[in-house]
């Protein structure tokens, strides 16, 4: 019996409809309206960043299958101890099985690459590409609350989920703890806020911003974000003795580089080789 104080109560099926051999599930939906969502987006805000609509769409080409192989390579690696003895899993999407940061690391590098040999503006392509990614990300979380994707800790407050289906991944998590935090709720909130800071940044601060400053700014206050919403996950497995799990140590990795990366170029900027290398990042 489920032990209810107060909570909303999830009663969807996370198959939305089946057509013969095709499943179309609440998760999937989502993910892909997100994808073509944050495209959309940046179609609309490409000329404060020096794209057109074609260089956004040929790097969204490449970028968007980078960024689903991304997140099913670090969703395997997270869980190889399964995947290790059942290889054939591995490709099994339609059973679901993301990462939200491999899915980011793997867009990313993806959209950077094909950007680079196309000889695209680097830096004003990855500031524009944080704007999508994160409305993307954002869409893709409400599938997952459907779907109860990712099982949440216990909770009393008024806003704990139970799942009711039982299909739902999350509905024997449900009756053994009873309502529990939707964590990946939390952190779809934490998306569109930090989307709203760097849309503040964008019409509202009058003087010009360097080159890369939305994309720090984004990935910065996201990798913080996406650390203290995992305390909320029992879903993610620890990284081998220690006290983190896995995606929380991706935060910490991601912080670590990219301003140890930002300060290393800041200070050797006078290198003649860090100087063609800047100006080739196009700031």
């Amino acid at each position: 019996m489920l032990n209810v104080y107060f909570a909303i109560s999830i009663p969807l099926d996370p198959v939305f409809i089946k057509l013969g051999n095709f499943i179309f599930t609440w998760h999937g939906i989502f993910m892909s309206l997100g994808m073509l969502l944050a495209v959309f987006l940046c179609l609309r805000i490409k000329e404060k960043f020096n794209y057109n609509e074609d260089m956004v769409y040929n790097t969204a080409l490449f970028a968007i299958p980078a960024g689903i192989i991304g997140a099913r390579m670090l969703f395997v690696f997270e869980y190889w101890s399964f995947f290790s003895v059942n290889p054939d899993k591995i490709i099994a999407l339609q059973n679901g099985g993301i990462s939200v940061w491999g899915g980011i690391i793997g867009g990313l590098l993806g959209g950077f690459l094909f950007a680079f040999f196309r000889k695209y503006p680097l830096l004003k392509g990855l500031d524009l590409a944080a704007f999508g990614l994160l409305l993307g990300q954002a869409i893709g979380r409400i599938g997952d609350l459907i779907n109860g994707e990712h099982l949440g800790s216990a909770t009393k407050m008024a806003w704990g989920v139970i799942y009711t289906d039982e299909d739902s991944p999350a509905f024997l998590h449900s009756l053994a703890v009873g309502p529990h935090h939707p964590a990946t709720t939390y952190e779809l909130i934490g998306d569109l806020m930090i989307l709203l800071f760097l849309f503040f940044m964008l019409f509202r601060i009058k003087r010009e911003l360097f080159n890369g400053i939305y994309f720090l700014s984004y990935l910065s206050l996201y990798s913080i974000m996406r650390f203290f919403v995992t305390y909320y996950r029992v879903d993610s497995n620890f990284f081998l003795d220690t006290e983190l799990r896995i995606p929380q140590l991706v935060s910490v990795a991601t912080l670590v580089i990219l301003w140890a990366s930002v300060s290393f170029l800041y200070l050797s900027r006078k290198n003649h080789r860090i100087s063609l290398l800047l100006k080739r990042l196009g700031t």
